[in-house]
C-alpha cells in the first residue's frame, strides 16, 4: 500500500522547485549557500535558510519513499563502522549494506562496543523486517559478542578483506563530511546521513559496469521514480 505523498501545503514554491533543490543538496557536495546561488542563477530568490528547512522537512520523506521502492534486501549483509568528527569529537558511524551495495541502515553512536553493536543489530532487524543468511564484519570483537547474543543462528564471517563493500560505501559520506566541514551534533548527523543514504545511492548506479546508453536509460528511470515519490510526476518543470 502506497503511503501518502509529502504535503506541500503552505509553501510558496511548487513541488518541482522544492524537490529539485533537495535533490541537488543530497546528490552533490554543495552547501546551502551554493544551492541558493544556483536558484538565483535561475531567477528563483530563496534564502539558504529556506533551503535548509526544505531539506529538513522533505529529505527524510523522500529517502523513505525511495527505500520503499527498492527490492527486498539481499541475504548477505556487510557491516562496518568508521569514526566521524562531530563538534570536534570522534563518534562512530555504523553502516550496513547488502551484497548488492544497497544501504540497509546507518546509525551514529558514541561508541563501538558490544552495546553499540547490539543496538545496531536490533535496529537492522526491526527496520528491514528480515533476517540475513550471512553477516560479514571486520575483526572488531564487539560484532562477535553482539552477534552471539542477538542473531546466533546467522553465520558470521569476520575478516577485514571480505568487508570491502561496506568500507567502500563510506566514501560518499566522507566526501560530504569534508564539504560540510564536519557535523555539529549527533542528532544533526543522524538526520542528514539517514536522508543522504537513502537519496544519494539512488542516483549512483554502477556506472563503470554500464555503457553510456544504458546509463542514460537507467538514470531516466531513476529520475522518473524520483518524480513519483516527490509528487512531481506529470508537472511542468520550471527550474
Amino acid at each position: 500500500m502506497e503511503s501518502a505523498s509529502p504535503s506541500y501545503r503552505g509553501h510558496r514554491y511548487p513541488v518541482e522547485v522544492i524537490s529539485h533543490y533537495v535533490w541537488l543538496y543530497h546528490r552533490f557536495p554543495l552547501s546551502f549557500r551554493e544551492v541558493e546561488e544556483l536558484l538565483l542563477q535561475r531567477g528563483v530568490i530563496v534564502s539558504y535558510e529556506t533551503i535548509r528547512r526544505w531539506c529538513a522537512k522533505f529529505g527524510q520523506a523522500y529517502a523513505n519513499g525511495l527505500r520503499r521502492r527498492r527490492p527486498r534486501p539481499g541475504d548477505k549483509w556487510h557491516l562496518d563502522e568508521v569514526f566521524i568528527k562531530i563538534n570536534g569529537e570522534h563518534k562512530y558511524l555504523w553502516r550496513a549494506v547488502d551484497q548488492d551495495g544497497n544501504v540497509l541502515d546507518i546509525l551514529v553512536q558514541n561508541r563501538r562496543d558490544k552495546a553499540a553493536a547490539r543496538r545496531f543489530f536490533r535496529r537492522l532487524m526491526k527496520k528491514t523486517g528480515t533476517m540475513p543468511r550471512v553477516v560479514v564484519t571486520d575483526k572488531l570483537r564487539s560484532y562477535g559478542a553482539a552477534h552471539r547474543e542477538v542473531i546466533p543462528s546467522v553465520e558470521h564471517r569476520s575478516h577485514k578483506g571480505l568487508n570491502n563493500r561496506a568500507e567502500n560505501s563510506h566514501q560518499p559520506t566522507r566526501q560530504r563530511e569534508r564539504a560540510m566541514k564536519g557535523f555539529r551534533s549527533i542528532g544533526g548527523a543522524q538526520r542528514f546521513l539517514s536522508a543522504f543514504s537513502g537519496i544519494s545511492p539512488h542516483f549512483r548506479p554502477h556506472r563503470h559496469l554500464m555503457t553510456a546508453p544504458d546509463h542514460r536509460a537507467e538514470m531516466t528511470i531513476r529520475f522518473a521514480i524520483w518524480d513519483q515519490i516527490t509528487d512531481a510526476a506529470g508537472r511542468p518543470t520550471t527550474v
